[in-house]
C-alpha cells in the first residue's frame, strides 16, 4: 500500500503540508474561500516541534490499526479496497478511544463537531496535497520499499559530499 513517509531532514516546518491539507478538505477547494467558510476546514496533518527536528504528524493507516480495534460504533474502519484507515463521520460518537490509543498521536478531536479526524490520503484524490505542497520534498507517497530507497540514496548523495 502507497503511504506518506517523511524525511525529516528535508523538513522546515513551513506547514505548507497542513494549508494543502485544510484547502483539500475545504468545501471550496480555494485557499481564500476557505478562509471564510463554515465549519473551518480541518488540516488532517500536523506539523509537530521537537528539540530534535520538526516532522509533519500523520496517520499511519498501520497494518494493525489500534484505532480500528478501540472503536466500538465502527465508524473507524479499513478500506478493503485500497488498505486506508479512514472515520465514517455519520457513525462516530466522539468518544475518543481511537485519539487516545493512537501510538503516534495522529487521530485528532474535532471539537465543534465532536468528531474523530485524521489523514484520509486524500481519499477520493490519486495523491495526497501535502506531498505536493512540501517546497523541500520532505513527503513521499509511495510503497516503503521505493521510499527506502529513495531515503537511502539521498543519504548515501550526502555521505559522498562530506
Amino acid at each position: 500500500m502507497r503511504k506518506v513517509y517523511s524525511d525529516i531532514r528535508k523538513c522546515i516546518s513551513c506547514r505548507s503540508c497542513e494549508i494543502a491539507c485544510a484547502v483539500r478538505h475545504s468545501l471550496s477547494g480555494d485557499l481564500y474561500r476557505a478562509l471564510s467558510e463554515e465549519p473551518t476546514p480541518k488540516r488532517l496533518v500536523k506539523v509537530m516541534k521537537t528539540q530534535l527536528e520538526p516532522f509533519p504528524l500523520r496517520c499511519h493507516h498501520c497494518e494493525e490499526a489500534a484505532c480500528i480495534d478501540a472503536c466500538k460504533t465502527g465508524a473507524t474502519r479499513r478500506d478493503l479496497l485500497t488498505g486506508k484507515v479512514l472515520v465514517d463521520r455519520d457513525k462516530c460518537v466522539g468518544c475518543w478511544m481511537c485519539v487516545m490509543v493512537c501510538p503516534f498521536g495522529a487521530v485528532f478531536p474535532d471539537m465543534k463537531t465532536e468528531k474523530a479526524v485524521k489523514c484520509d490520503l486524500c481519499e477520493e484524490h490519486e495523491s495526497p496535497a501535502c506531498v505536493a505542497a512540501c517546497p523541500t520534498r520532505a513527503l513521499f507517497f509511495e510503497e516503503f520499499e521505493e521510499f527506502e530507497k529513495a531515503y537511502n540514496a539521498s543519504r548515501a548523495r550526502r555521505l559522498a559530499l562530506k
